[in-house]
Parts: C-alpha cells; sequence; structure tokens
C-alpha cells in the first residue's frame, strides 16, 4: 500500500449574526480528516468513510470531498492519477457547523499536499466551494473559506469569491452549542422573506459595519453593540427549541453577543475572554439539559490555521 497523508479541516461558524452568507469564522475543533494516498488503478476513489453512519456516499461526484478534489484535479490536468481517499467524518452532521464544507475543504487540501501543492490554499478554494455545493445547492462561502484558511472571514462577493481574512482581538472565544434537535438547511432557507425593510436594511449595514470596526480596533464593547441580527435571527429562532431562553442566558452570563450558527441547530456566542467562554457554556448547557434535550458544547479560540497538514 502506498503511503499517505492526513489533513484536517475544522467545523466553522457561518452568518456570525450580522453577515448572512457574507461572514465565517473557524473552531478549533471539531472537524474533518481525510487521507490521500496514491494508486496504482487511474483516477480518484474513496476508499473508506468513518463517522458517517452510511450517509455519504461513495461516488466521487456526489460526495463534497470527492467532487471538490475531482474539480482541482481537472483544473491542473491530474484527473487520471491514481488517487485514494478515506474520509473520518468527526462531526456532527447537520448541525449547522459546516460539515459538508469541513470536508470540501479537507478534500482539497489532502490532494494538494499529496501532489506536493500545485495550488496555494487560496487557489484551492473555488474547488471547495464546488464541493460543498453538492450538500447544500448553494454556492457561497462563508463555511468554506474559514475552514480552508482560517480565522474570521468577509466574503464580499460570493460570486467573484472575493475573500478577505480579518484582524482579531486577542483573547476572543467562541462557545457554540449543538442541540439534537433537526433543522434541515432547505427548511431554514425557506423560512426567509426576500423582502427587508429600509430601516433593517440600515440597522443590520450598521451592525455589520460596527463588528468589522470592532475587530479592527479591538472595541470589545462595539462588537458586543454589534452582534445583533435583525434580519435573519428573527426568522429562524423558532426553528430551535428555546433559542431565546438561551441567549437571554448566555447574555446574562457576560457574552458579547449571541446566534444561530449557520442554518442551526447550533448556537454560537463569543466572549471576551475564556472564563466568560466557559461561564457562557455552563449557561447553554443548563437550558437545553433542563429541557432533556442532549446537546454538545464546543468552547474554541478562533482558529488562525484552518485545513492543516497532520
Amino acid at each position: 500500500m502506498h503511503t499517505g497523508i492526513k489533513v484536517f479541516a475544522p467545523a466553522s461558524v457561518a452568518n456570525v449574526a450580522v453577515g448572512y452568507d457574507i461572514l465565517g469564522f473557524a473552531l478549533e475543533k471539531p472537524g474533518d480528516e481525510i487521507i490521500a494516498r496514491f494508486s496504482d488503478t487511474p483516477g480518484l476513489r474513496i476508499t473508506k468513510i468513518t463517522g458517517a453512519k452510511g450517509k455519504l456516499p461513495y461516488e466521487v461526484l456526489k460526495n463534497t470531498a470527492g467532487f471538490a478534489a475531482q474539480k482541482m484535479l481537472e483544473h491542473i490536468g491530474e484527473e487520471g492519477r491514481g488517487i485514494e481517499l478515506e474520509i473520518h467524518k468527526k462531526m456532527p452532521f447537520g448541525s449547522g457547523l459546516g460539515s459538508s464544507a469541513a470536508s470540501a475543504a479537507a478534500g482539497v487540501m489532502a490532494v494538494n499536499e499529496l501532489l506536493r501543492r500545485p495550488l496555494t490554499k487560496r487557489e484551492l478554494l473555488p474547488f471547495a466551494v464546488l464541493g460543498e455545493q453538492i450538500a447544500d445547492g448553494a454556492y457561497h462561502a462563508d463555511n468554506v473559506a474559514p475552514s480552508l484558511l482560517g480565522g474570521m472571514v468577509l466574503i464580499r462577493s460570493n460570486k467573484e469569491l472575493d475573500v478577505h481574512r480579518l484582524h482579531l482581538p486577542k483573547g476572543l472565544y467562541a462557545t457554540v452549542i449543538y442541540p439534537h434537535v433537526q433543522v434541515l438547511t432547505k427548511d431554514s432557507r425557506a423560512v426567509l422573506s426576500d423582502q427587508v425593510s429600509l430601516n433593517q436594511c440600515i440597522q443590520q449595514t450598521g451592525n455589520i459595519a460596527g463588528f468589522i470596526v470592532g475587530l479592527y480596533n479591538s472595541d470589545i464593547d462595539l462588537i458586543g453593540r454589534s452582534l445583533q441580527d435583525v434580519i435573519i435571527e428573527p426568522q429562524r429562532a423558532k426553528l430551535i427549541p428555546h433559542f431565546y431562553e438561551v441567549k437571554e442566558a448566555v447574555l446574562e452570563a457576560g457574552a458579547l453577543g449571541c446566534s444561530i450558527s449557520g442554518a442551526g441547530p447550533s448556537i454560537f456566542a463569543l466572549s471576551a475572554n475564556s472564563l466568560i467562554a466557559e461561564r457562557v457554556g455552563e449557561a447553554m448547557t443548563r437550558v437545553f439539559t433542563n429541557n432533556k434535550i442532549e446537546n454538545q458544547l464546543f468552547i474554541s479560540t478562533i482558529n488562525q490555521e484552518g485545513a492543516i497538514l497532520l
């Protein structure tokens, strides 16, 4: 058997309250691992999948990691090269934490590393976005970009993949809870109205601008004041049991802000330091546990590396 390389790509929080489809950040964990190795059989194949409970296809063009890697190979003229992928899912499906994005990012990164980096990380982004599109039908980078590149990422234009990493204040922590309830991405998009009032537009643009200024100036109070979603969160909150109870508890515990991670049901909060982040996590857990809903908690700095070679 040929020796291989292993890549890890982390979970991510998309939207970040005020940046629907244009903001996202990476977590330290959980994430997915993919092993890539050369094969004597021509073409790309997926030979092993673990942790997916039979939910992921082995067909390359129907699998997020496989599709992303295949498109990258076609781009560099190596589609005939014999390569095997092993996919090890180590994060929950349907959690709002960018599971498909992590697989797509890890897939392109693993094959690129195996081929001794014909492309830069940034050049891998279009192929990773195409891979995630297989899962949710939308061409957007707010999960894929942070999972691949790391950090807090602003996507000025998804169509052009005009992507920019933002400055982060020292000490900023994320607390994310995944309640074990089902929220389908198609349902979370279906509840959204395509009508936004002028007042909502003014508030939301002020908040995203304030959030970015707060990041660059390390103005923690401004970050907190700006993490107010007046458009998406009010429409989606009803899909997540006890959302507002969690939010109230989190803000009382000292979080800067709290909202829905991606399409949900996960809920994230940002805090000024690890001590507050842990206290916020206890508050989140208490609400769901008291209501007999199983949950998983993740506390993390903002992951600055994104996908990495292990």
